[in-house]
């Protein structure tokens, strides 16, 4: 039987973008084109494959030219170094998550620009000189915090004040990009509800473990925290705001994370289709059967909703609205399930090639398996939703319904 194949990376043409949203502006069409550009000549998915293989650190000068096109101060308060084009800095940081995602680039974007929103809303002296190495890229950040933070498991970091120091005991698993940053922003409850503390990398009884993960193309560590002490200085907020600052970060998180796996979504799918239109299979390429129509039709509508989900979330998240926090719950839930579907369609079309290690097919599956539980998993977010609705009248029982932070 006839096999027409293509080289993984050449099917597709990636170069038009993800399109996260139908219209954008000159302004970030210009800035998603420099994105595109700088990651095609540097970071093409050939190299991000070989980068994992040999399982090697991120490119720290990239970093710095993403730095260079304004990529880490979105989120950033204007005289704190950064700003947006649009006016709403989360929907131009997740245009640039869409693109990252889509070429299934390695190191800690979403965590770096976290980080960065949260020291430019805390506004506090030893946070701000960290901020302006992460807005200039000179230096990257992480975000770890205890998953009992948005329900998915029981605390296992401890926080505690001993006079003028802060005092970290415990574990936070799976970080990503951990072992590649210079700044790690720690999450955790202590007795007094929320804490959140700037912690450099590395400090004395903090230990890094590299561990095995899905996701090839990224790497993952446990941080290990023992007896470390930390100045009560670079706490970020007092205790009244650290609840909401938190919640924030939270929702901006899932709003990325998100449009980084619409990205990879896109790319896969993008792949699946000019594969089912090059395919042979008696006499005839395997997209004009109608099995495989069928499926088609159905996935691309599931990643046009992801799609809409996410980018309606980033509007009214970037816009202060009071919902924008439940729909990034609802982004985050709803693409972290989809994706895997999706990658599982897209599985169908590809045959029996999707199941090498030479093809590609694979990196996106890991990826998007991956990103759908970082920031909390799908049903961690769907039962913080239910858990602040009223179902009676249909009404939130409170301003914040996405992701969890109980004091």
């Amino acid at each position: 039987m006839p096999h027409d194949r293509k080289s993984p990376s050449s099917l597709g043409d990636l170069s038009v973008g993800v399109r996260l949203f139908p219209e954008i502006s000159g302004e970030q069409r210009l800035m998603l084109d420099s994105v595109i550009r700088l990651v095609e000549s540097n970071c093409p998915l050939p190299v991000v494959r070989r980068q994992a293989e040999q399982n090697r650190l991120g490119d720290a000068d990239l970093r710095r030219e993403f730095a260079d096109l304004g990529c880490f101060g979105l989120l950033v308060h204007e005289d704190h170094g950064g700003g947006s084009l649009s006016g709403n800095g989360v929907v131009d940081a997740a245009l640039v998550a869409s693109e990252r995602g889509a070429r299934l680039q390695p190191g800690p974007f979403v965590g770096t620009n976290v980080v960065a929103y949260a020291l430019s809303e805390a506004g506090t002296t030893p946070g701000l000189e960290a901020l302006a190495d992460l807005v200039a890229g000179k230096a990257s950040a992480v975000w770890a915090f205890d998953g009992a933070l948005v329900g998915d498991r029981r605390s296992v970091l401890a926080v505690r004040q001993d006079g003028d120091e802060l005092v970290l005991d415990g574990t936070v698993c799976g970080v990503q990009g951990a072992d590649e940053c210079d700044w790690i922003l720690v999450s955790a409850l202590s007795s007094d509800g929320p804490v959140q503390v700037l912690v450099a990398n590395p400090t004395g009884g903090m230990t890094l473990e590299r561990v095995d993960g899905m996701d090839i193309t990224r790497r993952f560590s446990d941080i290990h925290f023992s007896s470390v002490r930390v100045p009560a200085r670079q706490r970020l907020g007092g205790s009244a705001d650290a609840e909401g600052l938190l919640n924030r970060q939270l929702a901006v998180a899932c709003v990325l994370s998100a449009a980084e796996s619409v990205g990879a979504m896109d790319a896969n799918f993008q792949l699946a289709l000019e594969y089912s239109r090059v395919r042979i299979a008696f006499g005839r390429p395997i997209g004009s059967f109608q099995a495989v129509k069928h499926l088609l039709a159905n996935t691309s509508l599931l990643l046009e909703m992801a799609k809409a989900v996410v980018a309606g979330a980033a509007v009214k998240l970037g816009a202060g609205a009071p919902d924008g926090p439940a729909l990034a719950s609802i982004a985050k839930a709803f693409v972290g399930e989809r994706a895997v579907e999706l990658t599982h369609n897209c599985f169908q079309v590809f045959g029996g090639i999707g199941y090498t290690w030479e093809h590609d097919q694979h990196l996106f599956m890991r990826r998007l398996a991956s990103e759908s539980f970082l920031y909390g998993s799908p049903v961690a977010h769907r039962r913080s939703l239910w858990s602040h609705a009223d179902v009676s009248t249909g009404a939130r029982t409170g301003e914040r319904t996405g992701g969890r932070v109980d004091a």
